[in-house]
């Protein structure tokens, strides 16, 4: 008896190992992703920007760091005693507006850098909806609480979207050709948007993405389409009913684990994971005898790993 459809994956001819160099950019998914990436000890980076929702945004940040294009004060703002950028999330503005510019340039050239090194990069769209700065004419990434007054809200086509990862391709490819790019859309529902207009956000987004896989080093994960087929209950979402759950990310890693890990990672991995639970553990009794010994061998596995590979820090 079948009890769930589950999602056709096809596995990797280009998977991920521990050689591999990752940038993940997008949706906070992005992040949940590449949390995973990083607690398994892979050569990641995820969001130098912070969560970046739609992909003119995410288009913004990779030609703008292609084109090593600095930031300077003419590109921030100050609103609520603190210094913002339209380009860039929240998590980057700062009470000082120098901060704010090292971070954004230190972005800039943290993406330019992996990009150019990178073997995989993953983008995850959130939405297609955009809101544009009246003033300046801008789709900005981020409105940062500038009041709604001073933007118009718009649903970005198909076609719009296809070409702006088009464009991502392209500038990527001419720097990185054997660049893999794996696009993914959000299972996070934006609700806030309605029910409706998040169901077609959705359908842009991947109709968009589905327009560009006819070229070479470019793929798709159906994490949305595992998460509201395979993960159909409102059991696998957080209390906000939009964010998947912990059970439900660690899910959808499995199934991205499956398609796109190289196997013989696997053992690594569980290594990996045994040092993390270790360096997690809380003893009854920090300085009993049992423990130190705990302590030394978790200490011994550390040093197997970080020896085999050095780039691993715990």
């Amino acid at each position: 008896m079948k009890l769930q459809t589950l999602v056709p994956l096809e596995i990797s001819k280009n998977p991920i190992s521990y050689e591999s160099e990752i940038l993940s950019l997008g949706s906070c998914f992005a992040e949940n992703m590449g949390s995973k990436l990083r607690y398994y000890k892979f050569q990641s980076v995820v969001n130098p920007f912070g969560i970046l929702f739609h992909p003119l945004a995410i288009e913004n940040l990779i030609s703008r760091a292609m084109a090593e294009e600095a930031y300077t004060k003419a590109d921030i703002f100050f609103l609520n005693e603190r210094w913002h950028c339209f380009d860039g999330h929240s998590v980057l503005s700062d009470a000082a507006g120098e901060m704010l510019l090292d971070r954004l340039n230190n972005g800039l050239q943290k993406t330019y850098q992996k990009i150019l090194g990178a073997s995989h990069m993953i983008i995850t769209l959130g939405t297609a909806w955009v809101y544009r700065n009246k003033a300046s004419g801008a789709i900005v990434a981020n409105c940062h609480k500038v009041p709604q007054n001073q933007f118009t809200k718009e649903l970005l086509s198909a076609d719009e979207i296809a070409f702006s990862l088009e464009r991502i391709i392209n500038v990527i490819q001419s720097k990185n050709p054997y660049l893999q790019l794996i696009f993914t859309v959000s299972p996070v529902r934006h609700l806030k948007d309605g029910f409706v207009e998040n169901q077609r956000s959705k359908a842009h987004l991947i109709a968009g993405i589905h327009n560009v896989l006819n070229k070479k080093y470019i793929s798709y994960f159906p994490s949305y389409e595992i998460m509201m087929d395979e993960l159909r209950d409102y059991r696998f979402y957080a209390e906000d009913m939009v964010h998947p759950n912990d059970l439900a990310i660690t899910y959808i890693w499995e199934k991205f684990k499956e398609n796109w890990v190289h196997e013989k990672a696997y053992p690594v991995m569980e290594k990996v994971g045994e040092v993390q639970r270790g360096l997690n553990h809380r003893p009854f009794d920090p300085n009993s005898v049992q423990h130190s010994s705990f302590l030394t061998f978790l200490d011994q596995k550390i040093e197997a790993l970080t020896q085999a590979y050095p780039f691993m820090k715990f």
